[in-house]
């Protein structure tokens, strides 16, 4: 996998969580320790929260939320800073004037072709000025977000539009022909398309159709008319109006964040404006020297992916500063735009800042301009934490979160008390957090390893058209995270192992079952089970394990081709393993769990080996 689809799905949507309780009776309350653990007949209560006493003074316990649409405070800094910039994108700058208006005319245009309160609109695209205002855009004229991964192959798509029922979607030129095959399996009634062109200042707005003819093979054209819309046309006939509709803060859809499971297809997660205004508001909190219109923050992340959403597009319009947004990551691009822009806060995860500290001209570019960064996706190693300090002068902690959180719910304090190693920190400001018995479902003592759940204003409302689902993620209003862990006795989280059989390459979220389902369409597999193992690189990668059909044959090779046919690349196995059989139990369950186990004894061998 290379660097830019790395960038172009990250971190955050696996889930580390959350823990505390203490075992008690009814109504029992203990003054001396603070904990009241309160058990019911089906279902319990937990009112102690011990990682309150660490809390620094201007970090608040509890905040006192506005109810108001996320895209008011877009309205807001439009109103308070016009002529700052609010996005600088290859050369390109927009003022929050200019992107308020242009996010305006974006959301009349969709009311004038049908759009209305409630209809899901799709965005296809990497980080980029069209981004920023077609989801403010979206919101503005109150329809719902749907957050699509430009990596997705047309199966992957399809399924999405038709799972969430987008009425409309905004893509890149290149990305048109993919989505026009799949056009007649949804219900979409609008293709909006734009270029990267239509942002890049001059000379190269004229240069860049070359290069992309180059890159892609084709320059693609397309009219503006039919279900045919170009973006270029819409901001000539916008108009620049406040939509007024019927809000309801605690029930309205900002997005539709779609995530994958093991035990069945991606699920569409339905984030509220109330959930998204929550977390961005407690991320505000733990970034409490951070000043209003003071900060320039550098948008690697993607949009698509919740993480990048929130501590980028979100966070940075709320407090009135820049984003500078990358389209394709690369190294030698980031450390330029730190040099470039002073970059002060950078939000990423742990392949990223071990890629920019290994970087050959590290020493070339100034970093010092770095205040804060927050990690996640995966452990963040103790050395690359310091490092990195050390060469930005700045602060990197570690964070947890997970897609159905908004998405974040744990950090390390950055300006604040003493490090705490290997921990993901403790829940933010009206966060609560308890670690479940496995078997009994019950809250374990500190120490304890078991299953974490979390509950606060972050949690989803829940899964799109999945009552059923929904209703199994929570126990007595907690979420369940599928991540096993143990709180300590001050209150700080540790995450041991997942519950689920999620992957984590990279930083990228990959579902075995989902490549599985790919892998049995193929003529030649009889049986085949996919798992992660260990990757020095990306934490972990995908290996397939195959039974052949008698008679067939297949090589390592053409199974590569085929599943690149069929799934975005982060997706597709690195390793092919063929056998005559697969581990299963007495009722025939394959047994992944074994095969992840014999890949960490075969590594723990090579390990005493070559010591």
């Amino acid at each position: 996998m290379d660097v830019y689809e790395y960038a172009l799905t990250v971190i955050f949507g696996q889930g580390f969580f959350i823990f505390f309780v203490v075992s008690a009776f009814t109504s029992l309350y203990t003054i001396i320790t603070g904990i009241v653990c309160e058990l019911k007949k089906g279902g319990f209560t937990v009112t102690s929260k011990p990682w309150l006493q660490f809390y620094p003074p201007e970090i608040s316990t509890s905040i006192d939320y506005e109810r108001i649409p996320i895209q008011a405070y877009l309205t807001r800094a439009a109103t308070k800073f016009p002529t700052k910039t609010a996005i600088h994108f290859m050369g390109k700058e927009l003022t929050y004037k200019e992107f308020y208006e242009t996010a305006l005319k974006f959301a009349n245009y969709l009311q004038s072709i049908g759009i209305e309160r409630g209809d899901r609109v799709a965005i296809m695209l990497p980080n980029c000025p069209q981004n920023a205002v077609a989801f403010y855009g979206i919101l503005y004229c109150g329809a719902v977000v749907v957050q699509t991964n430009p990596l997705y192959t047309e199966r992957e798509l399809a399924y999405q539009m038709k799972d969430s029922g987008a009425k409309a979607i905004i893509s890149l030129d290149i990305l048109y022909p993919r989505i026009s095959k799949i056009v007649q399996q949804t219900k979409l009634e609008h293709l909006i398309v734009t270029s990267i062109k239509d942002y890049l200042p001059f000379p190269k707005n004229l240069i860049y159709p070359f290069i992309q003819k180059k890159e892609h093979g084709v320059a693609v054209k397309i009219e503006h008319r039919g279900m045919n819309h170009l973006y270029t046309e819409i901001l000539k006939t916008g108009k620049v109006e406040p939509i007024d509709y019927e809000f309801h803060y605690d029930e309205d859809l900002a997005i539709l964040q779609y995530t994958g499971g093991t035990t069945g297809p991606p699920k569409g997660v339905m984030l509220t404006h109330a959930n998204l205004n929550a977390n961005v508001r407690m991320c505000s909190e733990w970034l409490y020297k951070c000043e209003e219109g003071e900060e320039t923050v550098l948008g690697i992340l993607p949009f698509f992916h919740v993480y990048g959403m929130t501590t980028v597009l979100l966070l940075t319009v709320m407090l009135s500063n820049k984003m500078v947004l990358i389209p394709k990551f690369d190294f030698e691009t980031t450390l330029k735009a730190i040099d470039k822009q002073k970059t002060t806060i950078f939000p990423g995860a742990p392949t990223i800042y071990i890629g920019l500290l290994n970087h050959p001209d590290l020493a070339k570019y100034d970093l010092s301009s770095i205040k804060a960064c927050i990690s996640g996706s995966a452990a963040l190693p103790l050395d690359v934490q310091d490092e990195f300090e050390k060469v930005t002068g700045g602060k990197l902690v570690e964070g947890y979160g997970l897609t159905e959180t908004s998405p974040v719910t744990h950090a390390n304090f950055l300006w604040f008390g003493e490090r705490v190693t290997g921990s993901v920190g403790v829940p933010w400001p009206d966060t609560d957090a308890c670690i479940l018995g496995l078997e009994t479902s019950e809250p374990l003592s500190n120490g304890e390893i078991g299953e974490i759940a979390v509950k606060g204003p972050q949690v989803m409302k829940g899964y799109w058209n999945r009552p059923e689902e929904t209703e199994e993620s929570f126990r007595d209003g907690w979420l369940l995270t599928g991540d096993l862990g143990y709180m300590d006795d001050n209150g700080y989280f540790y995450i041991v192992d997942r519950k689920k059989d999620m992957i984590i390459a990279s930083g990228f979220n990959v579902y075995p079952r989902e490549i599985e389902e790919v892998l049995y369409e193929h003529k030649a597999i009889l049986e085949c089970v996919v798992a992660g193992v260990p990757d020095p690189y990306r934490g972990e990668t995908v290996k397939a394990y195959i039974v052949l059909k008698e008679g067939h044959s297949v090589t390592e090779e053409e199974l590569d081709q085929y599943c690149r046919k069929h799934l975005a690349s982060f997706k597709v196995p690195k390793y092919y393993e063929f056998r005559t059989e697969l581990p299963k139990t007495a009722v025939g369950k394959i047994l992944r769990r074994q095969l992840i186990e014999e890949e960490q004894k075969k590594g723990e061998s090579e390990t005493r080996i070559s010591s």
